[in-house]
């Protein structure tokens, strides 16, 4: 009916006392007056009522129009008028004058009679006057009392409305933040494309020594501008939710080599030492995301490049549960045992309060996953006690002197935690003013050798697996007197496949290599001991001249020295060769190649494999290049063409639809998503679109194959070429129908990785 409801009267539980509750119906929209019964059931949303306590509440009202006579109150519901039932009030007989009055509580369906009467004798008229306007004054009350009732849920409805427009407004404005920052990322991207693009082909061409010093800075500057954005955009992401994982196969150790080789040259230059371990119990292949997992250990080893002047960065990785069964594995807080002798905060306390260490025997949450634990240590300035419960904060810095002094945005550590716990591990620090730093995370990955078949395997620096087969039943000898520095060049030679003796004193291995009952084919000798014992002594390269079984073993250096990088240093009866740190089994392995005469010296460095690799894959195809900026096209077309591949350039996606209906001889198309008139999307769903027409018309002998190049199923590759990092992912261009995606700027690594998939 759209109006209240009362129920018959009853006992409160509380009080004992006769009440009634008086409910009205609450709808979720608004609905006309003469709305019908049915639209009202349809539109209720719930039920709000009220208690109410009838004694009580006449006694109130009584009390204020208390005079010298007493008026006896009754309530009665009259509803059934042979029952009637009395809500307030004695039942006893009356004979003297009583007035009667109709009390409407909003509920059409049920009647209420108020009976008012003196107790002595009838008054005389004035008076009597006087208690029906008290009645009457109750009777109002009472009906404000409902009255107030019904328009607080009126109020309750109409905040609800508003809260559900609010509700509307705040995922609008996030969709629009969303479109915001894929529209930014886009335009500043776009540009930072074609300077990169132009300075990477300038550097392909004749230039002296300075221009190609310029060259460089320009383009790390550049690179650093895009990593700043790919930084706050992937805050956004986190932010909104929008950030998921991949599920790919890699290689851990081919990772950790690539992160090596970026911060190679900074380590070099400040004289700190950066070094690797990995343990022999964590698989060579897993599954989960490289490219996140390899930004956290990029920001982690990032920061402590930054502010490390001396001494050492060590990144050890490790199974939880070797370090559960051993909780000292690999760590002590004296100087001796740490990799450059400087002392450093120790890692144990890093992984203090982790919920993996404090549980009963670690379970796997499923049966192929490997939970790794990761540290990064250095021996920098440390974070100030102050500054340490901030660390993890989105644009926060230690300090505001920090920014001045090494730069940076404050928000890298913010997203490495993030990562880390959609990785379900957890993150934690260790940090000493003036002794050094060490963060620990823990990650969760799926083993790679139980599923191989399933998840496309990621080829990042193969290097070593091509070229270590030739070095092995090999021997070697490394004398260092660190353990822990020891450990990291054993690690790194034994990859090679290569029977690795450790000793901690020249003489030591001197006896060694004499006693001949394994031949030694190469000795290693760490720069500390060749600076201290060996620099001005003849005895050890005389000791080697005069074996007299087979050849003598050929001597390395390892040092941390950019000057004596690669070079051979002369001792006047033996050649010595210097490799420069940080040890990685590529450089490695090209360095024993050359000075052991094994394998084909030619071979070209990491960096260089992708460029042939490329060039293989794409000499003589022919690409289709699709973009409304000229300079991109410009930089595309000019490393596919650095490649061998045969371009076209297109700057509309209708041109693109016109060149690729069939027949045609393109191999593949890189088209970029937003463009004006038509975008990539939809030029590719047109393109799909023609693609299965004709071909169904084939298959129906409707089309003569023939008359098609002898192609019956027609499907060109297409990859989408876009600086919009958020919307571009490769989801949603293998649902809009392309194959992959490239973001811009893109170098010979990504290309490889994407046309490897389709070329052969």
């Amino acid at each position: 009916s759209g109006k209240g409801v009362l129920t018959a009267p009853f006992r409160l539980l509380k009080t004992n006392r006769l009440g009634v509750i008086l409910t009205f119906a609450v709808y979720k929209r608004d609905l006309p007056l003469n709305a019908t019964p049915t639209e009202r059931i349809q539109a209720t949303d719930g039920y709000l009522g009220g208690v109410f306590d009838i004694e009580s509440l006449v006694e109130k009202l009584l009390q204020q129009l208390a005079s010298k006579q007493t008026i006896l109150v009754n309530v009665l519901d009259t509803t059934n008028q042979s029952y009637p039932i009395s809500m307030y009030g004695s039942n006893a007989s009356n004979d003297g004058l009583e007035h009667v009055s109709l009390l409407n509580f909003g509920d059409p369906f049920r009647k209420h009679e108020l009976r008012c009467r003196f107790k002595q004798k009838p008054p005389w008229p004035w008076f009597g006057l006087t208690t029906s306007i008290g009645i009457l004054v109750i009777a109002l009350l009472v009906g404000h009392i409902f009255h107030a009732t019904v328009n607080r849920i009126a109020k309750v409805e109409d905040d609800c409305h508003k809260m559900m427009e609010l509700k509307k407004q705040a995922e609008a404005a996030d969709v629009a933040k969303s479109q915001f920052l894929a529209t930014v990322s886009h335009e500043i991207r776009t540009p930072m494309n074609g300077v990169l693009g132009m300075l990477h082909m300038l550097m392909d061409t004749d230039l002296d020594v300075t221009q190609l010093d310029y060259v460089r800075t320009a383009q790390a500057s550049g690179k650093a501008l895009v990593a700043l954005i790919n930084e706050v955009l992937d805050q956004a992401k986190i932010k909104s939710g929008k950030l998921e994982l991949e599920e790919v196969q890699f290689d851990l150790r081919a990772i950790l080599d690539d992160v090596l080789s970026l911060f190679s040259g900074k380590s070099q230059d400040k004289g700190v030492e950066l070094a690797v371990y990995i343990s022999d119990q964590v698989p060579q292949m897993l599954i989960g995301d490289p490219g996140r997992f390899r930004q956290i250990i990029i920001n982690l080893m990032g920061n402590s490049i930054k502010f490390t002047e001396k001494g050492h960065i060590l990144v050890t990785v490790h199974l939880v549960e070797e370090v559960i069964d051993s909780i000292e594995v690999e760590t002590e807080s004296s100087s001796e045992n740490t990799l450059s002798g400087f002392p450093v905060a120790d890692r144990r306390q890093s992984w203090k309060g982790f919920r993996t260490f404090s549980q009963e025997g670690f379970i796997h949450p499923f049966s192929h996953s490997i939970n790794l634990i990761v540290s990064v240590e250095d021996t920098g300035e440390g974070i100030p006690l102050e500054a340490q419960s901030r660390v993890f904060t989105p644009f926060m810095q230690v300090g505001p002197s920090i920014s001045r002094t090494h730069g940076g945005t404050g928000i890298g550590l913010s997203i490495s935690k993030c990562l880390v716990n959609l990785m379900k591990g957890e993150i934690g620090f260790v940090s000493i003013p003036k002794i050094g730093s060490t963060f620990t995370f823990t990650a969760i990955f799926t083993s790679g050798s139980s599923s191989s078949k399933k998840y496309k395997s990621q080829q990042i620096n193969k290097m070593s697996n091509s070229v270590s087969s030739e070095f092995y039943g090999m021997r070697a000898l490394v004398m260092d007197p660190r353990p822990v520095r020891a450990k990291v060049s054993k690690y790194q030679i034994r990859r090679l496949g290569i029977h690795v003796e450790v000793v901690s004193q020249w003489k030591q291995g001197l006896s060694s290599i004499c006693r001949g009952s394994n031949a030694i084919n190469m000795v290693i000798i760490e720069q500390e001991v060749w600076d201290k014992y060996l620099n001005n002594s003849t005895l050890f390269f005389d000791t080697l001249e005069k074996i007299d079984y087979g050849t003598p073993p050929k001597v390395f250096l390892l040092s941390n020295s950019i000057s004596s990088s690669g070079a051979n240093i002369s001792t006047g009866v033996c050649n010595m060769t210097v490799i420069p740190k940080p040890l990685r089994s590529s450089m490695l392995a090209a360095a024993l190649q050359r000075t052991m005469g094994v394998g084909n010296k030619g071979n070209p460095c990491n960096g260089q494999l992708p460029s042939l690799s490329l060039r293989n894959l794409l000499l003589g195809r022919k690409i289709l290049i699709v973009d409304d900026n000229n300079v991109n096209l410009k930089v595309a077309a000019g490393a596919m063409k650095k490649y061998g591949a045969d371009v076209v350039s297109a700057t509309r996606g209708i041109e693109a639809i016109e060149l690729l209906t069939p027949p045609h001889q393109f191999d593949a198309c890189f088209m970029d998503i937003q463009m004006p008139e038509m975008d990539g999307f939809e030029a590719t769903r047109r393109i799909r679109d023609m693609e299965h027409n004709i071909n169904n018309r084939i298959h129906h002998g409707e089309l003569s194959v023939e008359a098609y190049n002898n192609v019956s199923n027609w499907h060109v590759s297409i990859l989408a070429m876009t600086a919009d990092v958020i919307q571009a992912t490769r989801e949603e261009c293998l649902r809009r129908g392309m194959d992959g995606y490239v973001s811009k700027p893109f170098e010979a690594e990504q290309l490889y990785r994407e046309v490897s998939r389709f070329f052969q």
